[in-house]
């Protein structure tokens, strides 16, 4: 007989196969010449698994080590501070090496939204018409000959005042530039990006979306979920740049494949991202039972495609519009998609609302008078920080290096528990 331990292939695996073996020497159920080796693949497929058994190796020492020196940390903290926390605060249950740190940023983000005061400040914006009857719309950026920043009209009283200085006098435009721009695809999925990603798109819990992801990887679809690299296999990219020919056209396909490089301290980078292992499959060819599971697979395939497609071009359009005298001046973007690329298959979610300027712009020429259709003031007040959501807590950590991509899930539902 011949001993082959295939666990999963991340640090946590590697000590699992080192303890079988230990534990199956220690209760004499092998042999002294029994072989033992160590193989690990990164995807369940007939290929990936049949090219890891040609090239079986011994346990990873190194890892091994890792894991250790991890264990005993947890044991120093864990063990020193968990007894504090039971006195200070009876009904606690545990302090851990990165919950503990974790809660702390939460506890400091809380802290930071107590002591925040709101701070009032006014825009203005104004609905101006081309001469060819053309409505748009803009927003005050010079008051006075002095650029506005964003404090600078305080109360009421200023933005009437502000009101009143465009409407007293009449705007032209003043300069029209048109920009071209690209815009490139994000990177594809790792852990951490991928339950950002899911939370934003589907509302899944962290431990919801490893949980689906786990499926799909039993299932033979996708690519291990552990992972903090972002690089393809190189097949893989072959793959995904013949599957965009395939279903788009040539256009789509950049001329050479995009490499990626993960810019987290910490990563280990030994994984390959988190990606389809048929690259020609989406999710309605694989009559996923599951809706769930059908959500997540589309969610990486079509990221995954987009991230060895071609960027979108787009033309960049800002028209200043301004009094003669020079005292006020409006400002006015949009721009216009002159190839979708990428766009036509995915785009990534945002946390932040972010201003849009992707509205389309009349056609204007500098000289043209602009009649005002209305002038509006507008009250703001800042805003505290956001609470986290489960999205941008995973994403906090990664930036910090705090935690793996094998924990993201499991610390953040830890602290929601306790």
């Amino acid at each position: 007989p011949e001993l082959i331990l295939a666990t999963d292939p991340d640090r946590e695996g590697e000590a699992i196969s080192w303890h079988l073996e230990e534990a199956l020497r220690a209760r004499k159920a092998l042999k002294k010449d029994t072989p033992v080796s160590r193989v690990v693949f990164n995807a369940i497929t007939k290929s990936a698994v049949t090219e890891a058994m040609q090239n079986p190796r011994e346990v990873d020492e190194d890892l091994v080590e890792a894991y250790l020196a991890r264990r005993a940390l947890d044991y120093l903290v864990g063990f020193n501070l968990s007894p504090v926390l039971w006195r200070k605060l009876p009904g606690a249950r545990s302090a851990g090496r990165v919950q503990s740190v974790c809660l702390r940023l939460i506890v400091e983000r809380e802290m930071e939204i107590e002591a925040f005061r709101a701070q009032e400040y006014w825009s203005v914006k104004s609905v101006l018409t081309t001469p060819r009857g053309q409505d748009f719309e803009a927003r005050l950026t010079v008051l006075g000959g002095k650029k506005l920043d964003k404090f600078d009209i305080p109360n009421a009283t200023a933005a009437e005042l502000a009101v009143q200085a465009i409407q007293s006098r009449d705007l032209t435009a003043k300069r029209v530039e048109a920009k071209p721009a690209t815009r490139n695809p994000s990177p594809p999925f790792m852990t951490s990006t991928l339950q950002q990603e899911a939370s934003r798109k589907f509302g899944f819990g962290a431990r919801q979306t490893m949980q689906v992801a786990q499926r799909l990887y039993e299932s033979g679809h996708i690519t291990y979920m552990r992972t903090d690299g972002i690089d393809m296999a190189p097949e893989a990219v072959t793959a995904a740049r013949e599957a965009i020919k395939e279903r788009y056209n040539a256009d789509y396909v950049p001329s050479e494949p995009r490499v990626y490089k993960n810019k987290a301290k910490n990563a280990q980078e030994a994984h390959e991202c988190i990606r389809p292992t048929d690259m020609a499959a989406d999710a309605d060819s694989l009559s996923l039972r599951d809706a769930d599971q059908k959500k997540l697979y589309d969610l990486i395939w079509k990221r995954t495609l987009a991230s060895q497609m071609a960027a979108a071009r787009m033309e960049r359009t800002t028209v200043d519009i301004g009094s003669q005298d020079g005292q006020v001046e409006l400002r006015a973007t949009g721009q216009v998609v002159l190839f979708d690329g990428f766009i036509r298959v995915y785009e990534e979610g945002r946390d932040e609302v972010v201003d849009d300027d992707d509205k389309r712009l009349p056609q204007i020429t500098e000289g043209d008078a602009t009649a005002k259709k209305s002038v509006t003031p507008e009250q703001h007040f800042t805003q505290p920080p956001p609470r986290f959501t489960e999205a941008t807590l995973v994403k906090r950590m990664e930036e910090l290096g705090i935690g793996r991509p094998s924990t993201y899930a499991s610390i953040v539902t830890t602290i929601q528990d306790r």
